[in-house]
């Protein structure tokens, strides 16, 4: 299974298609407008903007973590674009754990699928690199800063 095979759609209910990102660097990170890490989204934005040649943020809304996701589709669009000016994809809002865990999730986080480690979302922001041909690089957890040594090293490369 590659991770260009998963089918998820965009905030719009549109598919996003991973294979178009085939080539660059993915950051997948599970967002909520109501948490303490939320300001990490003007960190993304500007990661998103200073890699914009090797690099697709992707925000995947979630709400298994304290109700800190709340919004609808319009809601979360409209928080993320004028609060912190995102221009990166957002997805539809999905479950990271559990047992309706989303397929793109279920790769992230099974070695016996993406091939490197196995983990479990602990918390809202945390951020999964999948490098230019779409294997597994690294997670790190949400105390992580997007603009931290350890992502950006793999950015440079």
């Amino acid at each position: 299974m590659s991770i260009y095979q998963i089918k998820i759609n965009n905030l719009q209910g549109e598919e996003l298609t991973l294979s178009n990102f085939e080539g660059k660097k993915l950051l997948f990170v599970n967002v909520a407008s109501k948490c303490g890490f939320t300001p990490q989204y003007e960190e993304l934005q500007k990661l998103q903007e200073n890699y914009k040649n090797s690099l697709v943020v992707i925000g995947v809304p979630c709400n298994q973590f304290g109700g800190q996701e709340p919004g609808n589709p319009d809601e979360i669009q409209e928080f993320c674009s004028i609060n912190y000016g995102v221009t990166f994809p957002i997805t539809e809002k999905i479950n990271v754990k559990g047992s309706e865990k989303h397929p793109l999730y279920t790769f992230l986080t099974d070695k016996k699928l993406n091939g490197k480690k196995s983990s479990s979302v602990k918390w809202n922001f945390q951020k999964y690199l999948v490098d230019e041909h779409g294997n597994l690089v690294d997670y790190w957890y949400s105390l992580t800063k997007p603009n931290s040594k350890k992502i950006t090293k793999y950015l440079t490369s």
